[in-house]
């Protein structure tokens, strides 16, 4: 007997199956992905957008030394410019004010070496007199809320986290468009899906036009 073929709803079943299984797969993957970053954003919008009300009290610290004699020399008849320290100068200055200098970009002129040294939540900055050798350091720490707000904002942060900001942020993406995919295929079920979903889009849109000038 000829076999009887299964019904096209079958296929549609098979196929919806399919999906939700897939973008189901997808959405908790990037969720899980996405936890420790969504949960420090979140937390560090709070502290920016109420930032002028948290009160900060820079610690500023100030330090001196002089540059040995050999290292002195080591810098050169270098003119106006930008470029690093020698290494063995920035090696000196590192462990004298217990500070990573590495292969940061100095700005040279006749008189002196100016190098700023900034970083999330502080700053820091030293000058070296070329004719005397006499070094002068400051180091300002903002505290852990400026800390994670210049994480936030991706601030003197270095590349590496530039990087993890970028696939950060499409984790986020792959999270958000696998759920709207999910609302979708149970939208039938759920009677409140869109109207929630316009409220979502449509509240901060109507703030945006009417109070943001």
């Amino acid at each position: 007997m000829p076999r009887t073929p299964p019904p096209a709803d079958f296929f549609q079943q098979h196929r919806r199956g399919f999906w939700l299984r897939t973008l189901h797969q997808w959405h908790w993957i990037s969720s899980a992905v996405c936890l420790a970053g969504m949960l420090l954003f979140a937390a560090t919008g709070i502290t920016l957008n109420h930032a002028a009300r948290i009160e900060a009290q820079p610690q500023v610290v100030n330090r001196s030394a002089e540059l040995p004699p050999a290292l002195l020399q080591s810098l050169g008849d270098r003119d106006d410019g930008t470029a690093p320290l020698p290494a063995d100068v920035a090696d000196w200055l590192s462990d004298e004010f217990s500070v990573a200098i590495g292969r940061r970009a100095a700005e040279w002129s006749e008189p002196e070496i100016y190098l700023s040294m900034p970083r999330p939540g502080g700053d820091a900055w030293l000058s070296l007199d070329r004719e005397t050798g006499a070094v002068e350091f400051e180091s300002t720490e903002r505290g852990w809320i400026s800390y994670f707000n210049d994480l936030h904002k991706g601030r003197n942060a270095g590349p590496a986290w530039g990087w993890f900001l970028d696939l950060f942020a499409v984790a986020c993406l792959v999270f958000c468009i696998t759920g709207l995919f999910l609302l979708y295929l149970h939208a039938r079920q759920r009677r409140m899906t869109w109207p929630m979903v316009g409220l979502g889009l449509v509240a901060p849109l109507l703030l945006a036009l009417i109070f943001v000038h």
